[in-house]
């Protein structure tokens, strides 16, 4: 078992802590000299193989077993840490602090009269900076498989967090086994918006210079790593 951070943006860490969100896609990286569009490649387990039965790109990630924290948009006061996914809004009330008092050097209170302090913008630090000690949410890796990215169902697009007004469908949908979320055989105009959302939540999350290559039209490999909520390890700071 190893434990490793993993970066999640603010909407879909809220995701993770409504119960969501249970998968995240990542794309598959290419060794130095593979073509990544290259159609040929025979897939076996988590692995390409190429034309000379080479193996063609980097191992996975994340393997089955792993724990995982949350890297988050964050920030600290007093010695305390704040997360951008329990806030609403970028700006505190006038005079206010995260831990919601007002500060030392301020002699008013809340509905004096004449106060002329403005909203306070919250400086929140990039996720990548945020220390393993901030984490508040651990997952625990349950599966890890290749796929390409086109091969997603509705079912999968739901199971990602991205659309919590479908999220109902899900166990209409494992039960009858169909094709559409909401268990008939035929796709519903609703599965096709969702379907149509999500490639172009995919392609705002790829390099503009890099969409012929891994947006959604280029149906990019990906691995597929499934989650579930677990405690934070003993022993970890």
């Amino acid at each position: 078992m190893a434990i490793k951070p993993i970066l999640f943006n603010t909407e879909m860490v809220r995701a993770i802590l409504n119960g969501r969100k249970t998968c995240t896609r990542r794309l598959v990286r290419f060794l130095s000299g593979e073509n990544p569009q290259w159609t040929g490649y025979i897939r076996d387990g988590l692995m390409l193989y190429n034309g000379k039965n080479e193996p063609c790109v980097r191992k996975a990630p994340y393997q089955p077993g792993d724990v995982l924290y949350i890297r988050e948009t964050w920030t600290e006061e007093c010695e305390k840490y704040y997360y951008r996914a329990d806030y609403d809004s970028d700006y505190l009330d006038p005079c206010e602090t995260l831990s919601g008092g007002y500060p030392a050097s301020c002699r008013n209170h809340p509905g004096c009269d004449g106060c002329m302090a403005t909203s306070t913008r919250i400086h929140w630090r990039p996720s990548i900076h945020m220390p393993k000690e901030a984490a508040r949410i651990w997952l625990k890796v349950t599966d890890v498989k290749m796929e390409r990215l086109q091969e997603m169902k509705p079912v999968d697009v739901i199971k990602e967090g991205a659309y919590p007004d479908c999220w109902d469908c899900l166990n209409t949908y494992e039960e009858s086994g169909s094709q559409c979320c909401y268990g008939t055989e035929e796709q519903c105009s609703q599965c096709d918006g969702v379907m149509m959302e999500w490639e172009k939540l995919w392609n705002s999350t790829i390099k503009k210079s890099d969409l012929d290559s891994y947006g959604w039209d280029a149906n990019p490999w990906v691995w597929v790593i499934e989650f579930e909520r677990c405690k934070k390890p003993k022993g970890e700071k």
